[in-house]
């Protein structure tokens, strides 16, 4: 591995981290049947679920950091696949609630972990001197690659690697 420029290693390292997000997604889309934001949503229901019986597609949106409109095309998927359902049952019948149907409970409870909660569980593992030893050299991989101006949620969504589907904009959601 020592025989390879620097540039080499450093470009084969980026490669390694953006096949591994995608090896998961399709891992997860295999064994759970679902993508990256569909379980960050379900995940997001169900905690949100916990605190009040009256969750809109709104507070699952913040609660991912994805943006209202992404949510409820997420959210369509998941109706059609029988895991949630949405209806008006409050006093504002503007309101729209989301529910885990049976279907998506269970689907919940068999969730494996998403790729960010182990990366973050060993990243805090790491001596605070590595963490922002860490940091620093991404940032500059960041700016190298002149990408600082991209916003990016911190989730890691295997899809945003992949080629999209241009006449659907849902393709990967």
């Amino acid at each position: 591995m020592d025989d390879y420029p620097q540039s080499d290693r450093v470009l084969r390292a980026i490669r390694r981290i953006l096949r591994k997000t995608s090896e998961y997604s399709r891992e997860l889309a295999r064994d759970a049947g679902l993508t990256i934001p569909q379980l960050l949503c379900l995940k997001a229901i169900g905690e949100l679920s916990r605190e009040s019986n009256e969750i809109t597609g709104v507070q699952v949106a913040r609660a991912v950091n994805l943006t209202p409109a992404t949510v409820s095309r997420i959210l369509d998927r998941m109706e059609r696949s029988n895991l949630i359902v949405r209806e008006r049952r409050s006093l504002d019948r503007r309101l729209v609630c989301i529910s885990l149907t049976p279907i998506g409970q269970q689907r919940l409870e068999r969730l494996p972990p998403p790729l960010q909660e182990q990366f973050v569980q060993r990243l805090a593992a790491l001596s605070l001197e590595d963490q922002r030893t860490l940091l620093k050299g991404l940032e500059m991989v960041v700016d190298l690659m002149e990408a600082g101006s991209i916003d990016a949620a911190p989730v890691i969504f295997a899809d945003e690697t992949e080629p999209r589907d241009p006449s659907d904009p849902t393709a990967s959601i």
